[in-house]
């Protein structure tokens, strides 16, 4: 493709790639005859890739050309449909059939019935799990129902690999707007109008930050993504990235505009190899046709994007700590102020967002401040996309507007929990967040809401817990997870976050008393006000809340000795019961050989070498392996 060299033929090649792939949106058209060629959308996040789509996209292809069909119907790898928990998932367009967890044997069938004859697969459709009844349009399903996409809009819908499919959803018609109509401070007010609020944790304010770095003085200025996302659990920005890389770049360049930069840099983990791919071809693409560069659009703005690739810490999603891998320095956090908008990369003043609040900022020129600001509540304005994970049933990546209550995103798009179990908590802000009790479920998800009760809303993880989770053992998990990611400058985060680690598993172990449970909350208290960076204040935050809001289970470990969920390790034994058939079977399921017995005759536990892994309670057949705490019955 040739460069572009103005507003006027962008809006040309737009139109020109939109009627390339209408038949994803005109069923009409198809119907009268007018358009003929199908598409096969296939989710190519990372979930559906690891169940095998790239096999199946290569057996959709090989089925087409074996019938010659290849001319009628066209393939295409999008990103991320977020329905993981049914993957792999395909959409047939323009018939807006989906498809649910399809496999390689799947595909003749699907080609022969409904590319053929247009006989739908109906074995193949999401099944309600209430009514029982099929449902071939993926809008229609519960867990698409209540989404609102924005950040999400083109992931799994274009091929994120094509430029001309980005331009045929209209990518860089914002930045041409923006460098051919409005001023900076125009740009910038419409982002601060919007309400945009960052989504990489503590929800400051885009257009603030965008016109502070504005306001800074200096001639060289820098922008930079993050897209360092460490949560345990969480993937909102890497299925951006891998679904729609065009739409942050642009973004990107549009601040670099409203901020005087004509440089930025995407921090990106390089465990993300997926993203990285996907991002260096879009990168490379929009070079080449002056999207990115020089002269853009012979405006005579200038804006080019470099890759850097994180090794995989935690402490590098805090902007400082980031700032200074870039430069080649040890990830440390460093005291503010000065902010990153004055004093940033190599002392310049520096913007930094993250992934998903870039992922807002075009639709946000393009339709207008009041259009974005009338999506969500009053104090958060929007959508947040959330990757939903634990023990809920749609396990998946779901973007919903602002202030809907906990509990539609639990039960109406997650679907409830697991085994129709009870729910216990909800976890939000991965390490730096807390835990959610259920009491809370007419909660509206929020910034300030979630922050008043101990939790936050982070980049996006929301991790569900049933009955049989250990809230102690997970306030444990997350701090063991903030202990290993300490970069271990200041004091408090790396020796207070330790000592309150020790206590834990003190209190897992049956080994503290009620007295220690004072010392931990005073400690938690005194690391959030001394730590140097937002990891280790926020690091307490799991053990407050879990405290706060689940007290009882902590002195039931440290009192009675018990933990009623029987996960914690150092309360548990097993024991053999008279039901004993002696089938060996929990003898050869041990690891560590802690079983002893002959056939046909009761076995016994040799309690000094057992691990309690619970190998040998799941094996048994007869159920005479029971799990029993050191204060009682499990």
């Amino acid at each position: 493709m040739e460069k572009i060299r103005n507003y006027n033929e962008l809006l040309e090649k737009v139109d020109f790639y939109k009627k390339q792939i209408e038949v994803r949106e005109n069923p009409e058209k198809f119907n009268k005859g007018e358009i003929k060629e199908r598409h096969i959308l296939i989710c190519g996040g990372p979930g559906c890739k690891a169940s095998r789509a790239d096999s199946i996209n290569k057996a959709f292809k090989n089925e087409l050309e074996r019938l010659d069909l290849g001319y009628e119907v066209k393939v295409i790898m999008t990103g991320c449909f977020g329905f993981c928990a049914k993957g792999p998932v395909i959409e047939i367009m323009p018939d807006k059939v989906f498809y649910t967890q399809v496999k390689e044997e799947d595909v003749r069938e699907i080609i022969e019935s409904h590319i053929v004859r247009g006989e739908i697969v109906e074995r193949l459709l999401y099944e309600d799990e209430e009514t029982k009844k099929r449902i071939k349009v993926k809008e229609e399903i519960p867990f698409y129902k209540k989404q609102v996409k924005i950040a999400l809009k083109n992931c799994g819908v274009i091929d994120p690999e094509s430029i001309e499919e980005a331009l045929a959803v209209g990518a860089y018609t914002a930045l041409a707007k923006v460098i051919t109509s409005m001023s900076k401070e125009e740009v910038i007010k419409e982002i601060s109008d919007s309400g945009l609020r960052g989504r990489g944790g503590g929800g400051f304010p885009a257009g603030r930050k965008w016109e502070t770095a504005r306001r800074a003085e200096g001639e060289i200025k820098y922008v930079i993504c993050n897209a360092d996302e460490g949560d345990p659990g969480a993937f909102m920005d890497r299925a951006i990235l891998e679904g729609d890389p065009n739409l942050v770049l642009e973004a990107m360049a549009i601040c670099g505009y409203a901020i005087g930069s004509n440089k930025g840099y995407i921090y990106i983990r390089a465990e993300y190899p997926l993203a990285v791919h996907r991002l260096k071809i879009a990168i490379k693409q929009a070079r080449e046709i002056g999207l990115l560069g020089e002269n853009i659009l012979n405006t005579g703005f200038d804006f080019d994007i470099e890759i850097k690739y994180g090794a995989g810490a935690f402490v590098c999603g805090e902007a400082t700590a980031l700032i200074h891998s870039i430069e080649g320095l040890r990830g440390e956090p460093t005291m503010k102020p000065p902010r990153t908008s004055e004093k940033g990369l190599w002392q310049k003043p520096t913007c930094v967002n993250n992934v998903e609040t870039f992922a807002n900022i075009s639709q946000i020129i393009n339709n207008g401040a009041s259009w974005y600001s009338n999506i969500g509540s009053e104090k958060s304005k929007g959508t947040k996309v959330f990757a939903l994970a634990g023990n809920i049933n749609n396990v998946g990546l779901v973007e919903i507007p602002m202030g809907m209550p906990l509990k539609d995103i639990v039960y109406e798009i997650g679907g409830g929990i697991v085994k129709n179990k009870s729910l216990k908590a909800v976890q939000t802000g991965g390490p730096s967040g807390g835990c959610i009790p259920r009491d809370y479920l007419e909660l509206p998800i929020e910034y300030d809401t979630l922050t008043a009760i101990g939790s936050m809303m982070g980049s996006g993880g929301m991790i569900v817990m049933d009955e049989d989770n250990c809230m102690v053992d997970i306030a444990k998990f997350y701090l063991e997870f903030s202990v290993d990611e300490s970069c271990g400058k200041c004091t408090p985060c790396r020796i207070g976050n330790k000592r309150i680690l020790e206590m834990i598993k003190d209190i897992t172990n049956g080994k503290a008393t009620i007295e220690d449970l004072k010392k931990l909350e005073e400690l938690c208290e005194v690391v959030q006000d001394t730590s140097l960076c937002g990891l280790g204040e926020a690091a307490p935050n799991p053990v407050l809340s879990t405290i706060k809001f689940f007290r009882k289970e902590y002195e039931e470990h440290v009192i009675n000795k018990k933990c009623s969920a029987g996960v914690c390790k150092g309360l548990v034994k097993y024991e053999v019961t008279d039901d004993c058939i002696g089938c060996t079977k929990c003898l050869r399921a041990c690891p560590v050989l802690a079983i002893k017995g002959k056939l046909r005759e009761k076995h016994t536990i040799i309690i000094e070498k057992c691990i309690k892994c619970g190998l040998c309670f799941e094996a048994c057949p007869t159920k005479a392996i029971i799990k029993t705490s050191l204060g009682g019955e499990i």
